[in-house]
């Protein structure tokens, strides 16, 4: 029987302002990194006779969640590098991000990436969680085997 284990997933953001490790060691929250794509890939359509049509769409868009402890240091970094990229619309939107498993192989790779925003910041009576959401033009994924 296989087992799942955080501890075999790395992910790295590159980018114009720096290349930041995102994985396991980043003092990453219990959510971890969430890859979510942003449109279904068909849409059918019944015709009045009850035939169907399918039409394939071609986007690749989506959203990758980084959910990391209020006390990681990734959380500094993160904040230098999105202060960097919105200096200048040059360096907006050409991140890279690569979320990788080397137990099962799973690979998602995504291009064309920018901050959606700063993250929401609370100081409460407990530390809490930090989200960093990033808007991605084209998101590739193969899902590996344990």
């Amino acid at each position: 029987m296989s087992a799942y284990s955080f501890m075999d997933v790395s992910a790295s953001l590159t980018g114009p302002s720096g290349i930041l490790d995102l994985g396991y060691g980043s003092a990453n929250s219990e959510e971890g990194i969430t890859v979510n794509m942003g449109e279904a890939k068909n849409t059918m359509t019944v015709g009045a006779d009850g035939e169907v049509m399918h039409s394939l769409h071609a986007g690749k868009s989506g959203i990758i969640t980084v959910t990391l402890l209020k006390t990681s240091p990734v959380n500094k970094k993160l904040s230098l590098m999105y202060n960097a990229q919105t200096q200048s619309s040059a360096l907006w939107g050409n991140n890279v991000i690569v979320v990788r498993n080397k137990q099962s192989g799973d690979t998602s790779t995504a291009r064309s990436v920018a901050f959606q925003k700063q993250p929401d910041h609370a100081n409460a009576k407990v530390g809490n969680t930090v989200s960093w959401v990033f808007d991605c033009g084209k998101i590739d994924q193969v899902l590996g085997e344990f």
